[in-house]
Order: structure tokens, then sequence, then C-alpha cells
């Protein structure tokens, strides 16, 4: 027995790369580098453990799905900071959904809110190409027809919702966009956000706004979805961002995160949520408070970041089309083929990188936007990546 959604998705991107490298050797006595994950390596903050350690006896309990209240209050807080919202618009209990993550939420967040039609016919889901593969695996178990549009250099890296045609926007259920963009570190502004929002308004569609690496950038700070809908008048209607401390705390394996906005389909979502039983224990909720609330590791972390920016641009300035991305922590390489580059990465310097077509899909009269490119996490420590940099330049 198999769903025949399945067939529509195939490989993820990593199984796809452990086919490609499967019959390639890395070099012998050589320490393998991983540049493939986005998985934070940088170090968190010593009270993590000591909260978890304290809060033992907690695991004992079932925790409750809409989280504690003082987890909801302090990622309330934080998004009022963070984006210099109003002090009364975020309310923890109508506005906050937490999550095991960012990915179990907008993998979910699909299955809530996309119809059995739209316009009389099959949704549409909105998806930038390239694109987290989430997206696409949400999109196709909803029953929604993922629909990917190019973010090339040519559109600044975000996808260009004017090609878009009427009926399909009629059609369209939901709009998945990443700012700061994985893999190509382009940021939405305030301007594009606003006109997402105005034609989800206008059409009856959901955005779903990735924000998870929202506090990694080099100098300015990414605006968000929400403040952008702050700014149209009409609340947070239509519009949730989605958040996480794997990648502002460089705690992936916490999972621990949450979804803001529309407090209809935050009602919605923690309904349905009920039922798939995607619940947080209650030691990470105290460690996740503590996190939301503490600024000073995340300056810290961010510094780390941009030390590994300079490396890449003085490694790399000049070559395969490097650009110093606006935020996350990915290189987008433009190499001519990205699965050949891969290989031959592995193969001379075992460096594990990850082609930059498994994060595309093929559409029809269009160019592939990652066959040409790879992408490079820089998520190890300073002297790893400089090292790592300079030996892709030499291999390739």
């Amino acid at each position: 027995m198999r769903n025949d959604r399945l067939e529509i998705l195939g490989e993820g991107p990593f199984q796809r790369l452990r086919t490609l490298l499967g019959d390639v050797e890395p070099p012998q006595g050589r320490a393998q580098i991983q540049l493939a994950v986005g998985e934070p390596h940088h170090p968190y903050p010593e009270f993590v453990g000591d909260i978890l350690a304290g809060e033992r006896d907690a695991w004992g309990a079932y925790p409750p799905t809409t989280g504690t209240p003082d987890y909801r209050r302090a990622t309330a807080a934080w998004l009022t900071r963070r984006y210099g919202l109003a002090s009364d618009m975020i309310d923890a209990d109508r506005h906050i959904v937490p999550l095991c993550g960012t990915r179990e939420g907008l993998f979910l967040i699909a299955l809530t809110v996309v119809p059995e039609t739209k316009a009389g016919t099959k949704p549409l889901a909105l998806i930038p190409n390239p694109f987290y593969h989430c997206y696409a695996g949400a999109a196709v178990a909803a029953g929604a027809e993922p629909r990917y549009l190019p973010a090339t250099r040519e559109n600044g890296f975000l996808p260009n919702f004017s090609m878009v045609s009427e009926a399909d926007l009629a059609r369209t259920a939901l709009v998945y966009l990443c700012s700061p963009a994985n893999p190509q570190g382009s940021v939405a502004d305030l301007g594009y956000l606003t006109q997402v929002i105005e034609l989800a308004r206008a059409y009856d569609f959901v955005v779903v706004v990735d924000e998870c690496y929202a506090e990694i950038y080099d100098t300015d700070p990414p605006p968000g979805v929400l403040e952008a809908s702050a700014r149209t008048g009409n609340g947070f209607a239509n519009v949730l961002a989605f958040h996480s401390l794997s990648k502002r705390s460089s705690t992936p394996g916490l999972r621990c995160g949450f979804a803001a906005g529309d407090p209809d389909l935050i009602e919605q979502f923690v309904a349905f949520r009920n039922y798939s039983c995607a619940q947080i224990p209650l030691p990470i909720y105290t460690a996740g408070t503590a996190l939301w609330r503490d600024e000073d590791h995340v300056d810290a972390n961010r510094v780390l970041y941009r030390e590994k920016f300079d490396a890449a641009e003085e490694i790399l300035g000049g070559h395969y089309g490097f650009f110093r991305p606006r935020g996350a922590f990915f290189l987008w390489l433009d190499v001519g083929d990205g699965e050949a580059a891969t290989r031959e990465l592995w193969a001379g310097g075992g460096i594990r990188v990850l082609p930059g077509g498994y994060l595309t899909r093929e559409v029809p009269g269009d160019a592939n936007p990652g066959a040409a490119f790879i992408r490079v996490a820089l998520v190890d420590d300073l002297e790893t990546t400089r090292h790592a940099l300079s030996e892709l330049r030499s291999i390739l």
C-alpha cells in the first residue's frame, strides 16, 4: 500500500544526495566536512542545560498543545520587541501557537487551511523555486497542486507574484515564503510583503512566511510579515509567521518554535494539532522561554556568522557568482553543474555540499533555477569554514 501522492514528490534532497555520492570515495585519512545540512554547530547558552536538568520532574507530565502561558508570553513579547509592534497588538492567548520547531508547523498548516476545492477546482499552493522541501510535501499531502515560481538573480531571488494569472490567484489557497530565504539569503522588504498580503486578502488565501532565519543577518534586521501586516490597518488577517530557536539560538535538537498571526487561523491550527498530537515537553518550554527572553547569545551568534561571511567574501569574491547574503547562513554558488561539482568536492576534499537542483523543480518552459548551483551551509566554526572554502575554490 502506498499513497499515490508520494509519486508527485519523488525522493527528498538528502536521499538524492546519498544516491549521487554513493559510488564516490572521499579522500582517506582526511576529516570530512559537512556543509550540506543547515544544522548550526555554534555553542548554545549554558543555561539551557541547567534548566533542562533542573526541570527533570516535569518529564512526567503530558504537556498542553497550546504550551505554557509563560512560553506564549515570552514569544509574544519577543515579537513585539523585534518587529516594533504596538504593545497590545499580540495577544499571547489568541495570536500564538507553540510548535515542535518550524518544520512540523509548516507542514501541518497546509493540512489545516487547504480546502477540497477553490474556485471550483483543485487548489493551488504557490511555492518559491528554489524552496525548502517541506513546503512541497505539505502542499501535496494537503491535496493542493504545487505551483513553483522562479526566484532567480533577475528578480532578486524572490518569487514574482505578478506572473500569476487572476484565474490562478483565485485558485490559490496557500503561499509559502521564506525570508531570509533558504538558500539564497534574500530578504523580502516591507513593500514586497505588503503586496503579498494585499493579494491574499483580495483572493482569500493564506500567506505563510517561514522566518526561521530572521535573527541571522549581515547588517540590517530583516522585516517580518507581522510587521508588514500591522501597517495595513487590518490586523493579521490571512497572515502567519513561523519562528524557531533552531537557528536563532543554535539549538536545532530542542525542537522549539511557534507560529503567530491571524487569530482565526491560529484557532483552527490548534484544533487540528489536537489531533496530530505534536507536543513540546514541559522542560523544553521552560528552556525555550528563557531563550526567547535573552538577546546576548543571539548577538554573539550573529557575530560568528558575520565573520564567516567575511571569510567567504575574501576567499570566493569574484568567483562562482558569489554574492554576500543579506541573511541566513548559506552560500548559493553558480558552479555551472551543481551535481558534477558536488561529486568533485566529495571526491577531492571530503567536502559535502548540496546540489542546487535538489532544492528546485523543473518547470516546463523555464530553465531549472538551481541546476547550475550548489548550496554551502556556513554552519561550522570559522577555522573549519575558511579551510573548507579554500579547498572548495582549489578543487573547483
